[in-house]
């Protein structure tokens, strides 16, 4: 990686925290310049403008986010054992997301619908990428015996993401993570009642 190349990874993650938590819409470039210690023509001489560091701090963000949800996943040895631990990660996770802003996903597509619209084919990008991640998991898992064959992967993994995003709006906005505990166990209750063969 070249010193171009550095200078811009280090802006996107000093500045992806403070967007999660501040908004990417009123985080200023006075903001961005303060927490990298940067000059302004350093930051637009690595970026075109404010938006594509909101659009790379995002994509950092939601990155970090499918990482730890991909390790704690990814040593379990059955689709069945797969979706509990999903369901586990957000569960263990709640504090710490709560600590850095909230969900970057629901964050950010909460702004960029109502007025950043540029961020919009990011955010979808992600949340597709996310249902996808669950649908393979479900197909695999019929695949192998493990779920029943006459579900349908696609509306249990649209079910699963709006039981989760709907938990953590509802728990961070009331200052307690029960209505994500109640999301989570309907979502085990849905996995074992309803798709576990």
């Amino acid at each position: 990686m070249g010193k171009a190349e550095k200078t811009r990874q280090y802006i996107i993650e000093k500045t992806a925290p403070l967007f999660n938590t501040k908004g990417y819409a009123v985080t200023t470039v006075s903001d961005i310049i303060e927490v990298t210690g940067l000059t302004k023509g350093s930051i637009y001489g690595n970026f075109r403008d404010k938006d594509e560091v909101v659009v790379e701090a995002y994509k950092y963000n939601v990155s970090r986010l499918r990482v730890a949800m991909h390790a704690a996943i990814v040593n379990e040895s059955s689709s069945f054992l797969q979706l509990l631990a999903m369901v586990e990660f957000y569960r263990n996770a709640f504090d710490k997301i709560m600590q850095e802003g909230g969900c970057p996903m629901l964050n950010a597509a909460t702004e960029s619908d109502d007025h950043l619209l540029f961020l919009k084919d990011a955010v979808q990008a992600s949340f597709i990428g996310w249902h996808q991640k669950v649908e393979i998991i479900i197909q695999s898992g019929i695949h192998d015996g493990s779920f029943k064959t006459d579900i349908e992967p696609a509306a249990y993994a649209s079910t699963f993401m709006m039981l989760i995003e709907g938990g953590i709006l509802l728990s961070r906005t009331l200052g307690s993570n029960t209505h994500l505990s109640i999301a989570l166990d309907r979502i085990i209750r849905i996995i074992e009642e309803e798709i576990k063969n």
